[in-house]
């Protein structure tokens, strides 16, 4: 199992963008198995002949989502599926309480948005 990534400078996509989707789809299917280790980012910059901050943007979104996680000296790879859903619910549950203060709607009604969105997602 080793990691493939095609980056198309065509195309309307921005390239961290398109390392970002593969390397998440790679692992959300189980291609790239929990704890896998991913490249450095300038080794994967290096490869793919993209900037280091391109690939290190790239990887901060993966770890918002809880795709990925960097452990230190040990490197970052590929996070367990639940804790990566688990983060991704908190991380989208956080931007939600910001844009709700900052839109100055009260926590109730802010709750009640939330279950309405709910029934309606799981309404099929």
């Amino acid at each position: 199992m080793t990691l493939q990534i095609d980056i198309d400078h065509g195309a309307g996509a921005a390239p961290y963008e398109q390392l970002r989707a593969q390397i998440s789809a790679q692992a959300r299917s189980g291609a790239l198995p929990v704890g896998y280790k991913l490249p450095t980012v300038r080794g994967l910059a290096e490869t793919l002949g993209l900037a280091a901050n391109t690939v290190a943007k790239a990887y901060r979104a993966l770890e918002a989502d809880g795709v990925i996680e960097t452990r230190g000296r040990n490197g970052t790879v590929v996070a367990p599926a639940r804790d990566a859903a688990a983060r991704g619910a908190a991380a989208a549950a956080q931007a939600y309480a910001d844009t709700v203060r900052r839109l100055g709607l009260a926590e109730v009604a802010a709750l009640a948005a939330v279950r309405d969105a709910l029934r309606a997602a799981y309404a099929d």
